[in-house]
């Protein structure tokens, strides 16, 4: 099982198109790679398709109020309406879903595509959020990269790492559940990050080939970022995607020159790496990391498998969806606590910073 896409619903599938190319280094691609996509009537929406390496995203807009992405944007600001997941067997995969619960929203169809025999189905998640199950058939023996391959680059990503949902308290087993029932995720760390101002728990679940990792998060304090999300999403949904690199701290140089704009990390946060058991780097590689603001993490039994985080603001100007990049060296696995209550607080500071700006805003 892997991600197969990323569906967006936003203002401007255009203009969102022109962003992931110049801020992101995507391609955009023709949209009929993504023949699903094909088979709504394209009178009332609009998409664009665009890719890095095996990592693909789906962007759509409507042109007119019949379309599904305007009812979306009704309720909700732009962000992810659908997490498309590749299955080996789609009959299958909706039985299952069935089973455990799962709104069917779509039935099957199916679609030869070039060299390919292609079958799908929907269904419903948390809020509004959906997920498509793809089955996807080569009808030759030596089938050739079903993307071509000028779509790889120096800065191309290698996979989507994971991603994260965002629901509202007291959801959180019932989330675990249904993700155990309908996919056979299994739950794997659970953190519980708290500090002076607001709290979380979140459960990490990992599909059973542990191709994608899924956490999910709930607010466990009323002023939580996670709470924050929720209201102002209008409800649960796709809080971040991490996106893998091999070189981290050259693609975010890259990306830094492109204009993106990242979270803070205080000089604090790296005085105190410094003092950890097993530090694990160089001098001039802890320079590099520091000078274009990622975090590090590392096993505490073998300190040469590190993972390095970073972390966008929010892209769409409110307090919701936002992009991280991660390298995991020598199979990293998991997520690292420190980095994961580093964020927190970065995130928790630049929820205080919104808050007081409002306030200034108010008052004045």
């Amino acid at each position: 099982m892997k991600v197969d896409y990323i569906h967006f619903y936003l203002d401007d599938a255009r203009v969102w198109r022109n962003w992931f190319v110049n801020s992101l280094n995507f391609h955009s691609v023709n949209s009929s790679l993504i023949p699903q996509i094909q088979s709504n009537d394209i009178s009332h929406t609009h998409t664009e398709v665009v890719r890095s390496g095996s990592v693909c995203f789906v962007l759509s807009s409507p042109l007119s109020d019949k379309s599904p992405v305007a009812k979306f944007l009704r309720k909700h600001p732009s962000g992810v309406a659908d997490v498309a997941f590749n299955v080996e067997n789609v009959e299958e995969a909706i039985t299952k879903a069935k089973k455990g619960g799962a709104e069917i929203l779509a039935p099957i169809r199916w679609k030869h595509q070039d060299n390919e025999y292609i079958k799908w189905s929907k269904i419903s998640a948390w809020g509004d959020l959906n997920h498509t199950l793809i089955e996807r058939r080569s009808l030759i023996s030596d089938c050739k990269a079903k993307f071509p391959s000028k779509h790889f680059s120096n800065y191309s990503y290698t996979a989507i790492d994971h991603i994260v949902l965002n629901i509202p308290t007291g959801y959180l087993k019932h989330a675990v559940t249904w993700y155990e029932e309908v996919f056979g995720f299994q739950p794997q760390q659970t953190f519980n990050i708290q500090t002076q101002h607001s709290a979380l728990h979140s459960r990490v679940m990992v599909s059973s080939d542990g191709e994608i990792q899924f956490p999910i998060n709930e607010p466990a304090s009323k002023n939580s970022q996670i709470q924050e999300f929720i209201d102002v999403n209008r409800g649960p949904g796709i809080q971040h995607i991490a996106l893998r690199t091999n070189n981290l701290v050259k693609s975010i140089a890259q990306l830094n020159t492109n204009g993106l704009s990242f979270l803070p990390i205080s000089q604090n946060y790296y005085a105190d790496i410094r003092k950890r058991i097993g530090f694990p780097l160089s001098s001039e590689e802890l320079t590099a990391i520091i000078q274009q603001q990622i975090l590090v993490d590392w096993d505490q039994e073998d300190s040469h498998k590190l993972l390095l985080q970073i972390f966008t603001k929010p892209i769409f100007g409110e307090p919701t969806f936002f992009f991280e990049f991660i390298e995991r060296r020598c199979k990293a696995q998991g997520f690292g606590e420190g980095n994961f209550r580093a964020l927190f607080k970065v995130m928790e500071e630049e929820q205080i910073k919104r808050a007081r700006n409002i306030a200034r805003f108010v008052t004045e």
